[in-house]
């Protein structure tokens, strides 16, 4: 956790929790986020939390209303993946995709608020995005391949899209039944899931 120690501002030992995700459609997840209007001890700690949690889970990118907080942020570490071992930890607080550019790639994603689901879906490959950093720097990154797909992923959430809802046709009907059974709360996963979650609609 040391490179994550050193994104975090003014950090003194603040012990980490591993939060509860929120599963496929709770409403906490198809609400848009709202912005973070300034640094706080509280955001720090959530930032801390998030990449504890994310880390528990095997995960590499994960949005604040996934823990059920409705502040628009998410934490991405790619070092799990082969090839992103010297990456660095981001942090994104209030991101912005200004643009959208190259091929239309496909790609299977997973998502820890969806467990045990697979799809396949088509982004761009490229990508132009403003946020503000832990520090609460601004900063724009240019992204493309695992990275700007990650992002993409992450920034859907903020807008209260899961990666399901890219899905069209006969694919869209198959993973219905296993999308209604984590609605649920029947799914299984090896990390802790929110129970009784106010669902939406």
């Amino acid at each position: 956790m040391d490179k994550i120690r050193r994104l975090i501002p003014n950090r003194k030992e603040n012990l980490m929790a591993i939060l509860p995700i929120y599963p496929y459609d709770a409403r906490v997840l198809r609400e848009e986020t709202h912005e973070v209007e300034a640094p706080t001890p509280e955001i720090t700690q959530l930032i801390i939390d998030m990449f504890a949690t994310m880390d528990r889970a095997s995960g590499v990118g994960l949005a604040a209303n996934q823990v059920g907080r409705g502040d628009s942020l998410f934490v991405i570490d790619l070092r799990p993946m082969e090839g992103y071992e010297e990456s660095s930890p981001l942090v994104m607080i209030n991101p912005e995709i200004t643009d959208l550019y190259g091929e239309d790639i496909s790609y299977e994603e997973g998502c820890l608020s969806v467990p045990n689901v697979r799809e396949e879906v088509f982004r761009p490959e490229k990508l132009h995005i403003r946020y503000r950093d832990a520090n609460f720097e601004p900063q724009e990154l240019e992204a493309d391949d695992f990275l700007a797909r990650v992002i993409q992923h992450e920034y859907d959430h903020l807008q209260g899209i899961f990666f399901t809802d890219h899905l069209k046709g006969l694919r869209k009907r198959l993973v219905m039944p296993v999308l209604k059974k984590i609605r649920r709360g029947e799914a299984e996963a090896d990390y802790v899931m929110a129970e009784n979650a106010e669902m939406a609609g």
